[in-house]
């Protein structure tokens, strides 16, 4: 669904995005995603989850779910997430490693979570986006706003 509200050309769209999983160790697992949107003084929040996924993926989910609300247009946007995986990912542009060696790592192994990797990086190539770690649990509310949301989105598809 369209995020209606977005001005191309106007104030910068933020993100604070989280994921969650509970029972991530174990095969049969809940994970909840949760984002927060803002441009100037709107904002929008927007969650959910699902069964038998991992923390990364939620991690992965909520960023591609918050940019998913954009309309198109030129936006600047800047992402904010604990996720040290996401963040290193787009700032270390390891996709562009992973890409080059037809999404294999390092290791050699196939990429973990190759088809949100790549929904991502067709998102982004519509913006100019900029990707901020920020520490979790650690007392920063819109942050700890995506965790609630998250943790919702559990409890939902539980």
């Amino acid at each position: 669904m369209a995020y209606n509200w977005c001005m191309p050309g106007t104030e910068k769209i933020i993100i604070h995005c989280d994921g969650a999983c509970s029972g991530n160790q174990y095969r049969s697992n809940t994970g909840g995603w949760g984002a927060i949107l803002q441009q100037g003084s709107r904002v929008k929040e927007i969650h959910g989850g699902e069964q038998n996924t991992t923390n990364q993926r939620m991690e992965l989910t909520a960023c591609i779910r918050a940019l998913e609300q954009l309309k198109s247009g030129k936006y600047d946007v800047e992402v904010y997430t604990d996720s040290a995986y996401l963040v290193n990912c787009m700032q270390k542009k390891w996709y562009a490693t992973w890409q080059r060696n037809g999404w294999h790592n390092a290791a050699r192994k196939p990429v973990e979570n190759r088809d949100l990797w790549e929904k991502l990086l067709s998102l982004i190539s519509l913006y100019k986006v900029r990707f901020i770690k920020v520490a979790g649990h650690s007392g920063n509310k819109l942050n700890e706003r995506a965790d609630e949301l998250a943790r919702q989105g559990i409890q939902e598809a539980g």
